[in-house]
């Protein structure tokens, strides 16, 4: 069905990673591909002053174990990318750079602040290229 899925994963959401990387494995073609990506927000400036110089580099090693745990946990065969910047907008670029055809995302359910902001899953969804399924959580 699909030949590159990219499998956008919070740290804070592991319970919910192995669920959505099981089911990109159900939709992905034979000899597809699947990224598994988490992204790390950007610090602002007048905050990254007080951290360590190496506070991005420890966070990307961390991030990177965490998925490569839970990718062999979910037994699924996946490449593993750690990006940074805004989520939506990392999620959208690993997508274009791998000319994915979807992408698998979970969302929580929204409350009274992503009707102001918005959801990162919300930003995916509209702006895209390709198509975007969204495993929503079951209450």
């Amino acid at each position: 069905m699909y030949r590159k899925i990219i499998v956008a994963i919070a740290l804070g959401g592991l319970d919910r990673g192995q669920d959505i990387l099981r089911k990109a494995a159900s939709l992905l073609d034979a000899g597809g591909e699947i990224v598994a990506l988490n992204v790390i927000e950007d610090v602002p400036t007048y905050v990254a002053i007080e951290l360590p110089a190496n506070m991005l580099e420890d966070a990307m090693k961390d991030s990177r174990d965490r998925l490569q745990a839970l990718v062999a946990a979910a037994e699924v065969v996946a490449t593993v990318e750690i990006r940074n910047g805004p989520p939506a907008k990392a999620i959208i670029a690993a997508a274009e750079s791998h000319h994915a055809d979807l992408i698998i995302l979970a969302s929580h359910v929204p409350d009274f602040s992503n009707y102001f902001i918005g959801a990162t899953a919300d930003r995916v969804v509209r702006h895209a290229k390709c198509s975007v399924l969204v495993e929503r959580h079951k209450t």
